[in-house]
């Protein structure tokens, strides 16, 4: 299994980044997937999440308008556009998998988890 992420960087308060993810060999026919971040110290959350249809998409409250996830299943890559950053969406930013969930995407298992992009933000 690989999850490899790119996209992170340093960027100034208000710009944009796109995280990409490129996964392979999951053993699941349908993966449900996300992205994660975490800061030393602090416990690592679920920032964006989406089903394996690509049909539901779920965003923490604190980037609700600012971030967008997506997925092109032909390419087995998953992304995470974000705008209007903060200094506060500094982190490590890791892309997860999971099998097909029904429910929430947010409330599904993630089996498997990426090294992670750095993303900056300053102000």
């Amino acid at each position: 299994v690989q999850l490899v992420e790119s996209g992170g960087g340093l960027v100034q308060a208000g710009g944009s980044l796109r995280l990409s993810c490129a996964y392979s060999g999951l053993p699941f026919d349908a993966s449900t997937m996300g992205w994660f971040r975490q800061d030393p110290g602090k416990k690592r959350e679920v920032v964006s999440c989406i089903s394996w249809t690509g049909t539901n998409t779920y965003h923490v409250d604190s980037v609700k308008g600012r971030f967008s996830i997506s997925r092109d299943n032909a390419k087995n890559t998953v992304y995470l556009e974000m705008n209007n950053l903060k200094p506060e969406d500094t982190a490590m930013y890791l892309c997860a998998a999971g099998p097909k969930y029904y429910g929430s995407c947010r409330d599904s298992g993630y089996n498997y988890f990426g090294q992670g992009t750095q993303v900056t933000v300053s102000s």
